[in-house]
């Protein structure tokens, strides 16, 4: 159990490594993977290719879509003639008539003959019917009309409209002579004329369909044997459809139950590799991030996070694959660790999935290109303007690459698929998330952005504003310590905005006792005068433990809160240890020493310097160039021989350029001018 308990941490890595792997395999398409690789417009790089088994070629899905829209622009709509209204309106004529006009007073004849313009009139119009919905659409095409059970084809334009029946009437009336009669038959066809023909929406939509359904999805078929392509032949727009049947067919014949476990453990393998390569790198050259599981597994959820988004839309359309922000695992990455490790999970994540997407050497291609970018531009994300210009230049690089891959493949700019520039543009848009997306991992993971040091170097933020009211001298030093220690860490490469905001906290713990703190001391009134040397160490000592108190109380980042650990390492409180020795009674050393740790980064190492340099300096009076130099020296030098600086990764080359760095700087504090020769 011991030994288990010991190696918990290599265990759990164990265990998300194998989730990792079963999770990234399990998003995978359920398919095999075709043997060759191949683009339109390259030449074939293998041996001569013929057909392994009989196979049917199939159309491009453009070539489908053209036929349907054939078939759907000559399709025949159907409409429904209803006999009964037709019958019904006629027989309400012979009743109606003679209602409208008395044979007396116009006479028999001419009674007669006007009635017989009535009963035209209305087998006219009611030859093929009057619609009870126009249809501009249709206008000039032909249809279908559904007549007695018997479907004929006939004019859209052969249908009448109920407006149609006002021009009817006066034409038939003009050519009888009997135009003064044209009111009453209007008035009389107005209550009586009624639409008798319908659109068939179920018989229409029912015959395109049954004509749909006969579209062929095939254009011929290749037999066994057969020469596909020869090695070094252009793959052009015929063998790459041939190809790509091929392709197709192989790839679902080869998924059978019989080959599936060696499918799937030829996938475990690959990506069991790419993982494992990760691990490589977070432990030969990320060691504190290896030992840390909160960001080893931070990054494994990332990965995830991007193979699951890319396979999900893969599977629902591949055309919309470049909508997936890749770009922003990077840029996280980059955020809260390293340019160097961001490109390298980067990488491997595309490895990845290049099992997934179609035309994967392109995918892969511009997908790296756009990282490399990405980790290039993207640079102080804590301004607004830098991000929208970062994925500007990214969206950028996107289209000129695959702009360039078309030509490529077509040999000239015409058929651009638009809709893939538009995906691009989304792309970016979506990428813009990341701002939120950091927030979101800071409180969940709790990391550490730049953005989220910004605001914790606001000096108007309420724990630096207790700060300043209750403790003016302790603010004041550590404004300056955060000058000295920014300038050290631009000049050696190391996190400035982190070691910062680091030092504008470090002494916060003194919050407590701020009058025990000489910097806070405005009269001559010094309160350890009446505490014996022991009990004054203890309360000095005590503010590294109030300070992280202070600091977890407040919600600080926990690397805020190492600053607080180890500014003062497992140094001695030196003034009261001597001042204790004097006395001669007995003590232990351990008293009088900070509990630590001592500093475990470049950072926390930078922080130790500046501020023993800076409260040391406190007490240089009417200081010299060779005054500085020396004291910078006699600072450091006592913390690198009380071996202070043994687990930070900071070269003595830094060590040196740190220190030239501090005399610069307090050089500049006191305003020594040069000395001139007399």
């Amino acid at each position: 159990m011991e030994k288990l308990y010991k190696n918990q941490s290599l265990i759990y890595k164990y265990l998300l490594y194998a989730v990792s792997i079963f999770c990234i395999v399990f998003f995978f398409p359920k398919g095999g993977k075709f043997k060759y690789e191949f683009q339109k417009g390259k030449p074939w790089q293998y041996e001569n290719l013929y057909a392994p088994f009989d196979f049917s070629v199939k159309k491009s899905q453009d070539e489908i879509a053209v036929e349907r829209q054939k078939i759907i622009d000559r399709q025949f709509a159907y409409y429904r003639y209803d006999e009964d209204i037709a019958k019904g309106v006629i027989a309400e004529y012979e009743a109606k008539f003679s209602e409208s006009l008395n044979s007396d007073q116009i006479g028999t004849r001419q009674y007669a003959n006007l009635k017989k313009v009535g009963q035209d009139v209305l087998e006219r119009i009611y030859e093929n019917g009057i619609l009870v919905k126009s249809n501009q659409n249709e206008k000039g095409k032909q249809i279908y009309l559904i007549k007695q059970n018997e479907a004929k084809e006939i004019q859209y334009d052969g249908l009448y409209k109920i407006q149609d029946v006002e021009s009817v009437i006066e034409s038939a009336l003009r050519e009888r002579q009997l135009g003064r009669y044209n009111t009453v038959f209007q008035s009389l066809f107005f209550d009586l004329v009624k639409p008798n023909v319908a659109y068939d929406e179920n018989l229409s939509q029912k015959a395109l369909e049954d004509e749909l359904s006969k579209i062929s999805l095939t254009r011929g078929s290749i037999d066994e044997g057969k020469l596909i392509i020869a090695k070094g032949e252009v793959v052009e727009s015929d063998n790459y459809k041939i190809l790509e049947s091929l392709k197709d067919e192989f790839e679902s014949e080869l998924w059978a139950s019989n080959n599936y476990y060696f499918i799937l453990a030829g996938y475990t393998v690959l990506v069991a590799l790419v993982l494992m390569m990760l691990f490589l790198f977070l432990k030969k050259y990320r060691p504190e991030i290896f030992e840390n599981g909160t960001k080893v597994t931070f990054i494994f959820i990332n990965i995830l996070l991007m193979v699951f988004i890319t396979t999900l839309v893969v599977k629902y359309n591949e055309a919309y694959v470049f909508v997936v922000p890749l770009c922003i695992l990077p840029l996280i990455l980059k955020t809260f660790f390293d340019a160097r490790l961001g490109l390298f999970v980067h990488v491997l994540t595309v490895l990845i999935l290049g099992f997934v997407v179609p035309n994967s050497f392109e995918y892969i291609f511009i997908q790296i290109i756009a990282g490399i970018v990405t980790i290039l531009t993207v640079s102080e994300l804590y301004k607004r303007a830098n991000l929208f210009i970062s994925v500007g230049q990214i969206t950028l690089i996107y289209m000129v690459a695959y702009l360039a891959f078309h030509i490529i493949h077509e040999g000239n700019l015409d058929n651009i698929v638009w809709l893939t520039l538009g995906l691009f543009l989304l792309n970016g848009m979506i990428t813009l998330f990341v701002q939120p997306l950091i927030y979101i991992y800071e409180k969940i993971f709790g990391l550490v952005s730049d953005v989220s040091l910004l605001e914790l170097s606001d000096t108007n933020s309420k724990l630096l504003k207790e700060l300043s009211n209750k403790a003016p001298g302790t603010f004041n030093h550590s404004l300056q310590v955060a000058n000295l220690a920014e300038a050290a860490a631009n000049e050696i490469g190391a996190n400035a905005m982190l070691v910062r905001v680091g030092a504008l906290y470090h002494d916060i713990g003194k919050l407590g006792n701020p009058s025990y703190f000489t910097e806070n001391q405005i009269t001559n009134v010094n309160p350890h005068d009446d505490l014996m040397p022991i009990d004054s160490a203890k309360i000095i000592i005590k503010h590294v433990i109030e300070g992280i108190e202070i600091a977890r109380k407040n919600k600080l980042p926990d690397r805020v809160i190492d600053f607080i650990r180890s500014h003062h390492g497992t140094t001695l409180v030196y003034y009261f240890f001597k001042k204790q020795q004097e006395s001669g009674d007995k003590f232990s050393e351990e008293d009088f020493k900070y509990p630590g740790p001592i500093p475990f980064s470049k950072e926390t190492a930078i922080l130790m310097m500046a501020d023993s340099v800076e409260a040391a300096s406190k007490s240089l009076k009417n200081p010299t160039f060779m005054m500085i130099d020396e004291f910078v020296d006699k600072i450091i030098g006592g913390q690198m021989n009380a071996n202070q600086f043994l687990n930070a990764n900071i070269t003595f080359r830094e060590i040196e350029t740190i220190k030239k760095i501090f005399k610069q700087k307090l050089t500049n504090i006191y305003h020594l001018r040069v000395e001139y020769p007399e």
